[in-house]
């Protein structure tokens, strides 16, 4: 993970499911930075089920920054539920996009089902002026090859998970994590992380296909939106 960029995680304290405490959230970073990554961007849910407000994530987003005295660099974001919140938020111009240059919006769904509205949700994300980054692509049930491949040719980007590849959400989400990547349609990766005992148990663990694990770092410390 040395110069990997996290596009993807849950450590802003005591905002959603992820990491709940302040103390918490500075050890994981004192973990990451052992590991090498270079750059975090914190991605809390916003979601009906955590209606975070703008205003008060960026007011917690300080905080956690005035605390962290280590090399990382933290970014602000949010991992947006395609729901009706969001588009209550989309409306607003209420959002807290992903990228130096604010140009994306990180967008998941649910694992089993699409909104009924899908296309519609994605266009009006174009049209507002930002490219969607469809966060864990692979861990989406309902996908199938045909469904990634539509996806991209609309111009939809994909922010994969570390875990995924070495076995952290199942076979399936593994082999479409492999296929996705060998396709070339990988644009960032994250570690999507909750609990930070969770992931240093699966980063333990022997890896599969280790060519597979260099070509997804490879991606992480040159991701295609930073180029």
């Amino acid at each position: 993970m040395q110069g990997m960029t996290d596009w993807h995680s849950h450590i802003l304290p005591g905002v959603d499911d992820g990491i709940q405490t302040r103390e918490s959230a500075l050890e994981v970073l004192k973990s990451y930075e052992s590991m090498g990554v270079r750059k975090v961007w914190l991605t809390p849910h916003i979601m009906e089920d955590y209606p975070n407000e703008t205003a008060d994530l960026r007011a917690r987003f300080e905080e956690l920054k005035s605390e962290w005295k280590g090399n990382i660099e933290l970014r602000l974001a949010a991992e947006n539920m395609l729901d009706n919140l969001f588009e209550e938020r989309l409306e607003a111009g209420d959002l807290l996009p992903i990228g130096d240059d604010g140009r994306y919006l990180l967008v998941e769904t649910s694992y089993y089902n699409p909104p009924y509205n899908f296309d519609e949700l994605l266009e009006r994300v174009f049209k507002a002026g930002y490219f969607p980054l469809l966060a864990h692509p692979e861990r989406y049930r309902y996908m199938k090859e045909a469904d990634y491949k539509r996806l991209k040719s609309r111009g939809v980007l994909f922010q994969t998970n570390v875990l995924s590849s070495v076995g952290g959400y199942g076979e399936t989400a593994r082999k479409k994590a492999e296929w996705l990547l060998k396709e070339g349609m990988i644009d960032a990766v994250g570690t999507d992380v909750h609990k930070l005992s969770r992931m240093q148990r699966y980063l333990e663990e022997p890896v599969q296909k280790k060519d597979h694990l260099e070509r997804l770092m490879d991606v992480a410390k040159a991701p295609k939106l930073e180029s």
